[in-house]
C-alpha cells in the first residue's frame, strides 16, 4: 500500500507538468495549423509512439474489453483533440485549464448520475460553487478580452464533461487491463479516423518545405503528443487504476499553476475576478471531492 501511494503522488505530479503545459502547446500549434490539423495531427503523431512502445501489448486486451476500450478513445481522446483546438481559437490557454479543473467535480456528478455513487451535503455544495466561479470566470473573461468569443468556453466544458466519463469507465470496466494495451488499444481505435480528418483537413496542400511557421507548429504539435498525449495516457491511466477516479481526475487543478504561469510568460491578460473565479473553482472542486459529510 505504501508503495501505491508514493507513485499516485509522483504521477500526480508528473502528469500535472505535462498537461499544463498542453494548453499552451496547443495554442502555439494554432498559430500555423487549423483545428482540425492541429487534432488529427495530434492523435496521428501519438498513435505512431503509443505504436512504437506497445502495440504488442494490444494482443492481452480481451475480446469483452474492446467496446469499452473503443468508447474510452472516443471521449477521452478523439473529441477532446478537436475540442481543444477549436476552443483556443478564441479564448485563451490559461482559462482553457481553468475550465478543464472541471473534471473532477464532473467525475462525482457523473458517478452519482451514471454510476450510482452517493453523494453528501458538502459535495453538492461544492459543485455549486464551483459553477458559480465557471460562470465568474467566463464573465470576466469576456469582458477582460472583448475580441474572444468566450462562448466557446464551452467546448471546454464539454471536454472536462467527457474526461469525467473516461475516468468512471476505465475504474469501472479496465481496471484489470495493462495501462499501455489500453493507450494502445484506444489509439489503434482511433488512428484511421484521424487520418481521414487529416487529409479532409488540407493538410497535405500546404507547403509543408518552405514554410518557416508551419515547421514550428508541426514541432509544438510534435511535443504536445509524445508529452500531452501519448506519455500522459500512460501515466493517467495507470494512475486511475492505481489510486480512486477523483483523486486521478484531480490532477486537472494541481497543473493550473503550471498552465497560468505559461499563459501570464506568453502575454494572457489575467485579472483579479478571474483569480477570484479561480479559487471558488478550486474550493468548489476540493469540496465535491471530500466524502465526509457535514454535521
Amino acid at each position: 500500500m505504501k508503495i501505491n501511494i508514493e507513485k499516485k503522488w509522483l504521477y500526480l505530479l508528473g502528469l500535472s507538468l505535462i498537461w499544463g503545459s498542453s494548453f499552451i502547446l496547443i495554442k502555439k500549434s494554432l498559430i500555423g495549423l487549423s483545428p482540425l490539423q492541429v487534432g488529427s495531427l495530434r492523435i496521428v503523431f501519438s498513435s505512431i509512439i503509443i505504436f512504437l512502445i506497445g502495440f504488442n501489448k494490444i494482443k492481452t486486451i480481451q475480446k469483452d474489453k474492446w467496446k469499452w476500450i473503443a468508447v474510452s478513445a472516443i471521449i477521452g481522446t478523439f473529441f477532446p483533440a478537436f475540442l481543444f483546438a477549436y476552443a483556443e481559437t478564441q479564448i485563451d490557454s490559461a482559462v482553457a485549464s481553468i475550465l478543464n479543473s472541471l473534471v473532477p467535480m464532473n467525475t462525482v456528478l457523473i458517478g452519482l448520475a451514471v454510476f450510482k455513487i452517493s453523494t453528501t451535503k458538502r459535495q453538492s455544495i461544492g459543485v455549486i460553487i464551483g459553477f458559480i466561479g465557471t460562470a465568474v470566470l467566463i464573465i470576466s473573461g469576456s469582458d477582460l478580452n472583448p475580441d474572444q468569443n468566450y462562448m466557446y468556453s464551452g467546448l471546454v466544458i464539454i471536454c472536462s464533461i467527457l474526461y469525467a466519463t473516461n475516468v468512471n469507465l476505465i475504474k469501472k470496466y479496465l481496471y484489470d487491463v495493462n495501462a499501455v494495451a489500453i493507450a494502445a488499444g484506444q489509439f489503434s481505435v482511433i488512428f484511421i479516423p484521424s487520418l481521414i480528418v487529416l487529409l479532409y483537413s488540407d493538410f497535405f496542400k500546404i507547403d509543408l518545405i518552405n514554410n518557416k511557421i508551419i515547421h514550428e507548429s508541426l514541432l509544438y504539435v510534435l511535443l504536445l503528443s509524445f508529452f500531452g498525449t501519448a506519455m500522459a495516457k500512460i501515466l493517467f491511466n495507470k494512475l486511475i487504476q492505481i489510486s480512486s477516479p477523483v483523486f486521478a481526475s484531480s490532477v486537472t487543478y494541481s497543473m493550473l499553476i503550471v498552465s497560468v504561469i505559461w499563459g501570464v510568460l506568453d502575454g494572457e491578460l489575467f485579472n483579479s475576478s478571474q483569480a477570484i473565479a479561480t479559487v471558488l473553482i478550486i474550493i468548489g472542486v476540493y469540496l465535491s471531492n471530500k466524502k465526509k459529510p457535514i454535521n
